[in-house]
């Protein structure tokens, strides 16, 4: 089993992995808590614009998904935030015009090639070390901010009005935790892909959160489980071929089932 790291790109892959799984599995949990699951699909799509202008642009279509998923991220919250429209109604008016505008975009400048394909369905294995250590630095940061409000990000996500009555900021807390799921997002789609990001941001909190054990302890079970999830993933994309991101994905969703029989029992 050890011998697949041999390989350079097989090296590199498991520490992009390991750490995408820690962002998203944490984040994702103040998402599902916040009823804001939509959020990760809407950001990946809009994050597919980026790449969509990065290719044919000829800018890094890494740095490009960050920008705009970022931009539409706050966009989400101003419009929640501003307007009475619901929030899923608001995430899925901008996922379906992100997708339009990513589709308009490759059409127009004939980039639908193997580079975005790899951005559509991820490509883990093509992961570069500039990746990884872009990765590296953004989460870092990203994963310390989460830690540092986490007290505060929990009590918004549990009553919102009562969180402003206590006195937390909660709009600059808001647009904070947006930002910092938009990054994580759009450094994820190279290693999972724009289409199945959001299961492994949803899903490991939405199984974790079966076994009722409390915040804390959701967090650590839903951490474990992405972990876990990618590491299998890779290991079975390797002997056999698979595509990476999806069978990812298939792990994270047998452990769902597993969690739903479990609990169920």
């Amino acid at each position: 089993m050890l011998e697949m790291f041999e390989y350079e790109f097989m090296q590199r892959a498991f520490i992009a992995g390991i750490l995408i799984a820690t962002l998203a599995s944490i984040s994702g949990t103040y998402i599902v808590l916040r009823r804001y699951s939509l959020m990760s699909e809407t950001l990946a799509h809009s994050a597919l614009v980026g790449v969509a202008v990065g290719l044919v642009a000829g800018y890094n279509p890494l740095w490009m998904a960050v920008i705009v998923a970022v931009i539409s991220a706050w966009l989400i919250e101003y419009l929640r935030s501003s307007f009475s429209i619901y929030s899923d109604a608001i995430l899925s008016i901008l996922l379906s015009g992100s997708l339009a505008i990513a589709i308009i975009i490759v059409s127009l400048g004939g980039a639908f090639n193997n580079s975005l394909f790899s951005y559509l369905f991820g490509s883990i294995l093509s992961v570069s070390s500039e990746d990884v250590l872009t990765i590296l630095i953004f989460g870092s940061v990203s994963l310390a901010l989460l830690i540092a409000f986490s007290r505060d990000l929990y009590f918004i996500a549990y009553d919102e009005e009562v969180a402003k009555t206590s006195g937390i900021r909660v709009k600059f807390l808001n647009y904070l935790l947006v930002t910092v799921v938009a990054i994580i997002i759009a450094l994820s789609i190279r290693v999972v892909g724009s289409l199945l990001i959001g299961a492994l941001m949803v899903i490991p909190t939405v199984a974790a959160l079966q076994y009722r054990v409390g915040f804390l302890n959701t967090v650590l079970i839903s951490l474990f489980i992405a972990l876990f999830s990618v590491i299998a993933g890779m290991t079975f994309s390797f002997y056999f071929s698979l595509p990476s991101g999806a069978t990812i994905v298939l792990c994270v969703i047998s452990i769902f089932i597993i969690s739903l029989v479990i609990n169920k029992k």
